[in-house]
C-alpha cells in the first residue's frame, strides 16, 4: 500500500523488529511488531495489530528495525564546514583559531546560504529528528538557518549567538545594550515567520564571552517570553579557571547563568559537557531541573576530559547526548552513543573504579528518550509521544545476530553498514 506520511497521513501503521527505551537500563523489542500512529501521536507497539487499526494504512519494513528518532542536544551549524579542522587543539586555542573567524563569515547573507543549506541537508538525512543548534551572532543569517531548517521538516532550536566580550576583534557585539538589541531584533523576525517546526533559543554563547550585564539582560526577555535557553558549562579547565577570574564574586561556573535566571527552574534549560562541574554547581543542576548535553566526541578532540556520566546518570540528573559539531567531527548520535559508551570505560579505569561505564541501553536511552525529553513526550514509543521514528536496515544484510539488541548494537558500532531506510519527524515521513 502507498505510504501517505509524506501527505500529512496521521493515522498509519508500521511493522518491523521494534525497540525503544523502557527505562535507561531496560529495552523494549517486539519483533515484527506493529507501530500505530494515531492523531500524529504514538498510540502504542503490538505484537498482533488491534481490530480498529486493520484498516489503516500500513507499510511493512520486514526484518528492518525502526527505533526512535534520535535527538541532538548541543552543535554548532556554521562550524559545519570545517569540522575535523584543529583537532590537535585545546578549545580557547581552537575558538580563536578556526571559530570565531569562521563564524565571521556569516555576515555574508549568501555565504551563509551556502553553507547552511549544506548543513540542513545532511542533518535532514542524518539519525537526528530534534536538534538545539547555535547559530551565530547575525541575526539575517540565523533566519536563514531557520529556514531552511523548516523545510526539511525536523523540529529544532535555533539559537543567535550572544556575546558581548573576549571575542575577535572583529567577531563580537561591542556592548550588551548592542547584544541586547541584536536579539530582539532577531526575535522581532522569527514572530514576522510562520514556523512550525523550528523555534527560538536564547544562546548566550558562555560565561567568557558574556559581560554579567548581557546576561542580565537575556534573563529578563527570558522571564518576558519563556524561551528556553542553551549555552556551555565547565567544559575545560582553562575556561573555568577564566569564569573564576572573570565572575570572582560566583560560587560557581552555573551561577554566572543562575543570577540572571538563565539556568533552569522555570526557565528551560541545556548546558552543554559539564565535564568538571563542583558539587555545589552539581546541586544546582539537580535542584533546578537542568539539561545536560554529553558530547564525547568533542571533549575527547578539544582535550577537556570526560565527563562522570554515570555519577550524573545515578542521581537523576536529566542527560542526552550532543555531536558539538565542530568539536565532534561526526553528525551522527550512533557515533556520539559509541563514543559516550568509550569514554565511560576510561573514566571507570583511569579515574574512579566505582563509576562502572555506561551499558549500549544506557548510551541509546541518552540518545533517544534522555535528550527528547528536552522537547517533551519525546524518545520512546508509548502512548502520547510524538511519532519520531528511524527505520534502520543493514546494507550488506549479513549482520543478522540474535538476540534483536545484538543487531542495533552491530548497527549502531558499524558505520560502514548503516542504512537509514525512512526517517519520520512528527508523524511526517521525511524521506
Amino acid at each position: 500500500m502507498k505510504d501517505q506520511t509524506k501527505e500529512g497521513q496521521k493515522n498509519f501503521v508500521l511493522r518491523g523488529n521494534i525497540i525503544y527505551s523502557k527505562t535507561p537500563q531496560e529495552l523494549s523489542v517486539t519483533e515484527h511488531g506493529f507501530l500505530v500512529c494515531s492523531g500524529g501521536k504514538v498510540k502504542g507497539v503490538y505484537e498482533t495489530l488491534p481490530k480498529e487499526y486493520r484498516t489503516l494504512p500500513l507499510t511493512d519494513y520486514g526484518d528492518a528495525m525502526i527505533i526512535p528518532g534520535l535527538t541532538d542536544l548541543h552543535l554548532h551549524a556554521p562550524q559545519y564546514s570545517y569540522r575535523g579542522t584543529g583537532m590537535d587543539l585545546t578549545l580557547l586555542d581552537w575558538l580563536n583559531t578556526y571559530t570565531f573567524p569562521e563564524e565571521e563569515r556569516y555576515q555574508d547573507e549568501a555565504y551563509a546560504r551556502l553553507q547552511y543549506a549544506r548543513f540542513a541537508e545532511d542533518l535532514k538525512m542524518s539519525p537526528t529528528c530534534r536538534a538545539a543548534i547555535f547559530a551565530t551572532i547575525h541575526p539575517q543569517a540565523s533566519i536563514i538557518l531557520m529556514d531552511l531548517l523548516e523545510k526539511t521538516g525536523l523540529v529544532t532550536f535555533v539559537g543567535k549567538v550572544s556575546m558581548d566580550r573576549n571575542g575577535s576583534k572583529t567577531y563580537t557585539e561591542h556592548s550588551a545594550p548592542e547584544a541586547a538589541a541584536s536579539l530582539l531584533s532577531f526575535l522581532s523576525l522569527v514572530r514576522s515567520r510562520n514556523y512550525q517546526r523550528t523555534f527560538p533559543i536564547l544562546t548566550p554563547r558562555f560565561t567568557p564571552a558574556c559581560s554579567d550585564d548581557l546576561l542580565m539582560s537575556i534573563g529578563q526577555v527570558q522571564k518576558q517570553t519563556g524561551i528556553p535557553v542553551q549555552s556551555h558549562l565547565s567544559e575545560n579547565p582553562e575556561e573555568i579557571a577564566w569564569v573564576r577570574e572573570l565572575c570572582p564574586n560566583a560560587s560557581c561556573y552555573g551561577d554566572t547563568y543562575q543570577r540572571a535566571g538563565l539556568f533552569g527552574g522555570t526557565c528551560r534549560t541545556i548546558m552543554a559537557h559539564g565535564v568538571w562541574c563542583p558539587d555545589n554547581e552539581i546541586e544546582m543542576i539537580l535542584e533546578n531541573g537542568v539539561y545536560l548535553a554529553h558530547c564525547p566526541q568533542s571533549n575527547t578532540n578539544i582535550a577537556s576530559g570526560i565527563a562522570p556520566i554515570r555519577k550524573y546518570l545515578d542521581l537523576g540528573m536529566h542527560v542526552g547526548l550532543g555531536s558539538d559539531v565542530a568539536g565532534g567531527a561526526s553528525l551522527s548520535l550512533f557515533r556520539a552513543i559509541t563514543d559516550a559508551i568509550g569514554v565511560s570505560k576510561l573514566y571507570w579505569r583511569l579515574i574512579d573504579h566505582d563509576e562502572r561505564p555506561l551499558t549500549f541501553a544506557e548510551g541509546f536511552y541518552l540518545a533517544t528518550r534522555g535528550g527528547g525529553s528536552f522537547f517533551g513526550d519525546v524518545g520512546a514509543f508509548e502512548e502520547g509521544f510524538a511519532f519520531d521514528a528511524l527505520v534502520l536496515s543493514e546494507k550488506s544484510g549479513l549482520y543478522r545476530q540474535e538476540p534483536l539488541i545484538n543487531r542495533l548494537e552491530q548497527f549502531v558500532y558499524l558505520p560502514e553498514q548503516q542504512q537509514i531506510l525512512a526517517k519520520y519527524v512528527a508523524a511526517r515521513r521525511i524521506f
